[in-house]
């Protein structure tokens, strides 16, 4: 599949990975055969790297909270970067690591029951690791926007429009 195709239906697939093969054969002009062998290989080259859906536990769930913790680490080089970004990932309440540029090194999105259980979880884990110099925590008050979907936007539907 050329590059372009390939680029379509990754953006496809990212914006609605319920579709079936042929589904995204039919929106892409291609055969579901080579739709079908060009997923797999992007499966097995870890271009896609799974699929998820996008869920608003806040409307069922109300005994959980998130927040962004920003890191900053003692200056590392690129191996540094990666063994401290290792201990991070590690940890179940750690659901997003980045690594970023400017006054910090590190933004972690991490997940707890409640504000005392996240301030524990900082405190005994992320600030035990040596190489860890400070943190910066935002509590996450409310969603409206996640993965490009208006979190807001009951009315709309964001299914592919598909028309023979």
């Amino acid at each position: 599949m050329k590059i372009e195709k390939q680029k379509q239906l990754l953006k496809l697939i990212e914006k609605d990975c319920r579709l079936s093969i042929d589904e995204y054969a039919i929106l892409l002009g291609e055969e579901s055969a080579v739709v079908a062998h060009e997923i797999k290989r992007l499966e097995a080259e870890n271009i896609i790297c799974g699929y998820r859906g996008l869920i608003d536990w806040s409307k069922i769930e109300t005994e959980w909270i998130e927040a962004f913790v920003e890191v900053r680490t003692l200056a590392q080089g690129e191996d540094g970067y990666r063994n401290i970004a290792n201990s991070i990932k590690k940890f179940p309440q750690v659901e997003i690591l980045y690594f970023i540029s400017g006054g910090f090194d590190f933004f972690v999105k991490v997940r707890g029951k409640n504000i005392k259980d996240i301030s524990r979880f900082i405190a005994t884990n992320l600030a035990s690791i040596p190489e860890v110099q400070g943190t910066r925590t935002h509590f996450l008050l409310d969603k409206y926007k996640e993965w490009g979907i208006d979190l807001e936007d009951n009315d709309t539907d964001h299914r592919i429009k598909v028309t023979p």
